[in-house]
């Protein structure tokens, strides 16, 4: 099949790229500024809480890969554990066989979002030499929400989709639903200004343990939620080791639990063995090693993956050369293997920044369901995560709810380190599609040569589920055409075909840093996002 190219955008002394342009433009500035990545990254990461609400937002989490030269990356961990009070004999009490995905008892885990920013603002100052004042990194987020900015196609139809399903749960209808909005009418969110604005006067921290964490645990406790003042008060970001996977074209980064980054760099290390040069990026051929990798690695997912203080394993021997090996043997070509179910529907964003120096961040942010629990907070207009509902209420189970634990993420943001010296970051939204669109952007990229916006552009595919499907089927987006389909219907695949452009497939965006100092970038058309230098 023959591929459309496209230019890739091009600059030289950095770059960013983000599913909405309004926070690569955050970004940018930042740089041209002196900034810093990270410097860069914390506003793009709070101009897009702003203008993406269905997708983000600080009530939600978040994780960060940052690598710079001469250094090991590192990670940081964002992610808030269950309230003290959120236990299995609580929602049982209540006649609950299963954690509710919408209201109060949704809201049953810290959000970590803010702890990340406040992490990566303390990091960027003592080991880049990070200067610009917070209140310049949040300045662009305060400016949106208090003047507003146009609503985009995407969530203008999240909300027309969602609306039953969230109008009745507190606050959502004031916020999102003040009146029919529709694309390009101007959205303004003033009790998140003035939110942002606190945090700048009296600190990140406040988030947690100030003034706004008292008002938040008051507001969620008095419209039934579990988490309490103290759940606020115990929550502090990680700094932590990533994974790292050994491949033939270099040294590939993802998180480790209790994200899925494991699954990712499996899925990666996999292609690494049973892909070809001669085999076509398009083909079916591909596109089916590539979902009998993903089915491996969801299996192991699945069977191990959970908070790290409860791991059965050790992620980092789940990488070892001789365990890639042994299940890449297992991956038939003539035949697809049989397939269980996948996880779920998560809106997320991932946003990638590389700056003129070479640092590097690869950085994701999720209030897990669009909109997640749908509360918004009276005082704040916080719109709070319902990342633990995908908690079990089993207590046998690999993820059961339990006070202080931490919830299984879908997210994961990748980066890659090239023995012939490019540094690459990249990612995806979307649940059970992250790692496959990241294998996709990856192999494409890195194996195939093509540039970021054509490997970003090209049709994709998505096992499983993801936000606003509900089947477990193979799909492909149309452009893939008939005599892919057919083929892959031929191995047994269960294929659904979607729009040529389909949103499903979740917003990608990717990064290269030449040996050069050169840059290229590619954005998702699926998003409203932009990929932008200087």
């Amino acid at each position: 099949m023959t591929i459309e190219t496209f230019n890739p955008s091009r600059s030289t002394r950095g770059m960013a790229v983000a599913p909405h342009s309004l926070a690569s433009q955050s970004a940018l500035a930042v740089l041209r500024e002196g900034g810093n990545a990270v410097e860069a990254m914390i506003a793009a990461a709070a101009t897009i809480a702003v203008v993406y609400p269905h997708m983000n937002g600080i009530g939600g989490d978040g994780f960060w890969l940052i690598s710079r030269p001469g250094a090991e990356p590192v990670g940081i961990e964002a992610c808030g554990a269950a309230a003290s009070a959120a236990t299995i004999e609580r929602y049982r009490a209540l006649g609950l066989d299963r954690i509710p995905h919408r209201g109060p008892l949704a809201a049953n885990t810290v959000a970590g979002t803010v702890s990340g920013w406040h992490a990566a603002f303390e990091w960027s100052r003592t080991t880049l030499g990070g200067r610009l004042p917070l209140s310049r990194l949040l300045d662009d987020a305060i400016d949106y929400a208090t003047h507003g900015v146009p609503v985009t196609d995407s969530q203008a139809r999240c909300i027309a989709a969602k609306r039953v399903e969230l109008e009745s749960v507190p606050g959502f209808a004031d916020t999102f639903m003040p009146s029919p909005l529709q694309a390009g009418d101007r959205f303004t969110q003033p009790r998140m200004a003035a939110t942002l604005a606190q945090l700048v006067r009296n600190g990140l921290d406040d988030f947690y343990r100030g003034d706004l964490a008292r008002t938040m645990a008051a507001e969620l406790s008095a419209l039934g939620s579990p988490l309490a003042a103290g759940d606020l008060e115990r929550h502090r970001a990680r700094i932590v080791t990533p994974l790292a996977l050994a491949h033939s074209l270099g040294t590939v980064y993802n998180m480790p639990p209790p994200t899925q980054g494991v699954v990712s760099l499996i899925i990666v290390g996999l292609l690494d063995r049973v892909l070809r040069d001669d085999m076509d990026p398009l083909g079916p051929e591909y596109v089916h090693a590539c979902v009998e990798a993903t089915k491996l690695a969801f299996a192991i997912r699945d069977a191990h993956v959970t908070d790290p203080d409860h791991i059965d394993v050790d992620p980092q021997a789940l990488l070892a050369p001789e365990r890639l090996d042994e299940l890449a043997a297992q991956i038939s070509m003539d035949r697809a293997a049989p397939w269980g179910n996948g996880l779920g529907p998560a809106d997320t964003v991932w946003l990638g920044v590389i700056d003129g120096n070479g640092v590097a961040v690869s950085f994701i942010q999720s209030i897990y369901h669009e909109f997640g629990c749908g509360i918004v907070l009276p005082s704040s207009g916080v719109n709070w995560q319902n990342r633990g509902c995908g908690f079990s209420l089993d207590a046998a189970s690999r993820n059961p709810l339990m006070p202080g634990r931490r919830p299984f993420h879908t997210l994961n943001p990748a980066l890659a380190r090239l023995a012939d010296g490019r540094v690459m970051v990249y990612g995806n939204m979307g649940g059970d599609g992250q790692p496959q669109s990241q294998s996709a952007v990856f192999t494409r990229i890195a194996r195939y040569g093509w540039n970021p916006q054509t490997a970003i552009d090209a049709p994709r595919w998505l096992l499983g589920r993801t936000w606003g499907q509900a089947s477990d089927s193979l799909k492909l987006e149309a452009r893939f055409g008939d005599e892919t389909v057919a083929a892959l219907r031929s191995l047994r695949h269960e294929v659904d075909v979607l729009l040529p452009y389909d949103e499903t497939m979740g917003h990608a965006g990717a990064i290269i840093r030449y040996p050069n100092g050169c840059f290229e970038g590619g954005h998702d058309p699926r998003s409203d996002g932009a990929s932008i230098g200087w």
